[in-house]
């Protein structure tokens, strides 16, 4: 197999992997990997499914962030909340890492809502809601990686 299929093909397997596992910021690199080969390949068809990809990422990162952060916001999650939220999934990020972006995250909404509200249960229902909305965004990436690396499959088969 030829090193302009493998080595995008490996980018992509490790883009989605960074996807599920918010260690590499995943699509981008499957978008990259297309790029990789779009360039390694050199033909219209390979450039035209470059734009392709490229406005799947877009929907994708686009959805991302609108549709949980509408979610939440509808449930009574404060921007505010979702700022400190963010902070806290940082400084997690980085003591733990991996696993702490999303704890941090998790927490912060739980400490922030109960902080505010007093209300042990509020703050529960409002960390239901963020934790949804972080599925859901990741759900919506994966959704895009897969439209991506279909894409880039069917160029492949295509261009060969």
């Amino acid at each position: 197999m030829a090193t302009e299929v493998w080595l995008p093909g490996l980018l992509m397997v490790v883009g989605l992997i960074g996807i599920v596992v918010p260690v590499l910021p995943g699509l981008l690199l499957v978008l990259g990997a297309v790029l990789l080969w779009a360039w390694q390949v050199s033909t219209p068809l390979a450039w035209w499914l470059l734009a392709l990809c490229a406005a799947f990422y877009a929907a994708g990162v686009a959805l991302q962030y609108l549709i949980p952060g509408r979610r939440m916001r509808r449930a009574g999650v404060r921007t505010s909340t979702l700022v400190l939220a963010v902070g806290l999934g940082v400084v997690g990020f980085f003591v733990v890492p991996v696993v702490g972006g999303p704890a941090g995250f998790v927490l912060g909404i739980y400490l922030v809502e109960h902080g505010r509200s007093r209300d042990a249960a509020t703050a529960w229902a409002s960390t239901k809601t963020a934790l949804k909305a972080v599925f859901l965004s990741i759900g919506i990436e994966l959704i895009a990686g897969l439209a991506i690396a279909t894409t880039w499959v069917v160029g492949v088969v295509l261009t060969t």
